[in-house]
């Protein structure tokens, strides 16, 4: 194989049908041989502007991805800089060798790190990947049959349990708006429709089961007269004839009662609210 050195940097430009290979040699040279400063920094800009169109080509491999063809011509702008900046061209390396693994690794990273509505490590986005090429690949050739578990696992070389949690994190890319419809028949409804509402039971068992022991604490004369008042329907002037009170003394014990319940309850919330 032949010394990179002596390789003229067409030749070793691995995009020859491409006409967004400008002759920056001389620039990067002079790069190379300034100080830092501003004419270092302008001749670096124009060098970057003389590549933008090389980075808007590679963008547009990925533009069919769920990410705007704007959005992904700026990552690779990002990673077309990056590589400006990081060239050295005396190790004899054409410059589209160097920033065009530059340019898609950062727009790679992007889909990696920025485009997953629900985030996965980074083993399980390997997977995910290496299952959905699996599936693709293996499809062709089973024709309208999707494949097994066990024949992705047996193509990639993955266990079952790899595959299947690959296999999980497909749908995590995206997701799907609320307002989607899913499926084609006439009675289909949003996904909105789906979701549930705030029970009111749930809030019912708790306040009750807060209040169980603190109504059993209670002396049995304030625990009865709250029995038939609350369970048993009773009106006021009933509970005081068959206790032998007046109405008002009932309705001051209820009032008083429920007060020092409802405090207590409170006071329970606020401790653990502190605690947790």
């Amino acid at each position: 194989m032949p010394d990179q050195r002596t390789q003229s940097p067409r030749t070793a430009y691995p995009s020859d049908d491409y006409d967004d290979a400008p002759d920056t040699d001389a620039a990067f040279r002079r790069i190379a041989a300034l100080p830092g400063g501003p004419e270092k920094s302008a001749l670096r800009h124009e060098v970057v502007c003389a590549w933008m169109p090389m980075a808007a080509r590679l963008a547009r491999r990925f533009r069919h991805r769920g990410e705007t063809f704007e959005d992904l011509k700026q990552v690779a702008q990002l990673g077309l800089v990056k590589a400006v900046a990081r060239f050295d061209p005396s190790r004899g390396t054409a410059f589209p060798s160097f920033a065009i693994p530059t340019i898609l690794g950062e727009v790679k990273r992007h889909f990696r790190d920025e485009l997953w509505v629900v985030h996965v490590p980074r083993r399980v986005q390997e997977l995910r990947s290496r299952v959905r090429s699996a599936d693709h690949e293996l499809s062709s050739s089973l024709g309208c049959r999707f494949p097994a578990v066990h024949e992705i696992a047996a193509h990639t070389g993955l266990t079952e349990a790899e595959v299947r949690l690959g296999q999980g994190a497909l749908e995590s890319f995206t997701a799907r708006s609320l307002d989607a419809v899913p499926g084609h028949w006439e009675d289909s409804h949003p996904l909105t429709d789906t979701l549930g509402g705030m029970e009111p039971g749930f809030d019912r068992v708790v306040n009750r089961e807060a209040l169980r022991p603190l109504l059993q604490a209670l002396p049995e004369r304030e625990r009865q007269i709250l029995y038939m008042r609350f369970f048993c329907e009773m009106t006021q002037a009933r509970i005081g004839l068959q206790l032998g009170v007046s109405q008002m003394h009932v309705s001051r014990l209820i009032t008083r009662t429920c007060a020092r319940l409802r405090d207590q309850v409170m006071a329970d919330a606020h401790d653990l609210r502190r605690a947790s």
